[in-house]
């Protein structure tokens, strides 16, 4: 009969934090952002240097892996640039046909999806809510609340990132704050 044994978990999901071997952290500072936010003028006014968000990653894979998933848990800080949200940079999927998973953990955003018929909508993310996001959808995050915002990911590890697209031609409306409340608004 074969030795068979009973292993403890590399990897924790504690207080809605990733802890464990092999975690990657990445953190943006708003300055990191520069480009993606309409206001320009406030944005040069503001502190560079100020934390965005961070992300940790669980990356067992290695990236264009097909059959592998990856998982990691975003940080978005809340904060504006003029009436803009403060928000992820958003993205592609390299793979345009690979699909992902969010959910939110704690605060409150917004999920802003874009389809590459430049279709935008968005969906509210909150504890305990769930997003499929499709093949061929870009996506980002935005804090609408005034306290931490996280939520969770999985995709493929396969998927790969095309932040260039985004970088380029942005997403075809803007999540605003309006009276008090977002509101998606068209460029």
């Amino acid at each position: 009969m074969e030795n068979m044994e009973i292993v403890f978990p590399r990897l924790f999901f504690a207080g809605n934090r990733l802890l464990g071997e092999r975690v990657e952290n990445v953190s943006r500072t708003l300055g990191d952002l520069r480009g993606i936010f309409a206001d320009v003028d406030a944005f040069s006014r503001m502190p560079q240097n100020i934390l965005a968000y961070e992300v940790s990653s669980f990356l067992p894979e290695q990236e264009g892996t097909p059959g592998g998933l990856y998982f990691g848990i975003t940080y978005l800080h809340p904060g504006k640039v003029g009436n803009e949200y403060f928000m992820t940079k958003g993205h592609f999927h390299a793979n345009i046909d690979r699909a992902e998973f969010y959910w939110g953990l704690e605060g409150e955003g917004m999920l802003i999806l874009m389809d590459q018929l430049r279709r935008v909508w968005a969906e509210r993310v909150f504890p305990g809510s769930l997003h499929y996001i499709p093949g061929g959808v870009a996506h980002r995050m935005a804090n609408t609340g005034n306290t931490l915002f996280s939520f969770a990911a999985c995709w493929p590890s396969d998927a790969g990132h095309n932040y260039r697209e985004i970088a380029d031609h942005g997403f075809a409306a803007r999540l605003l704050e309006v009276d008090g409340k977002p509101q998606l608004i068209g460029v």
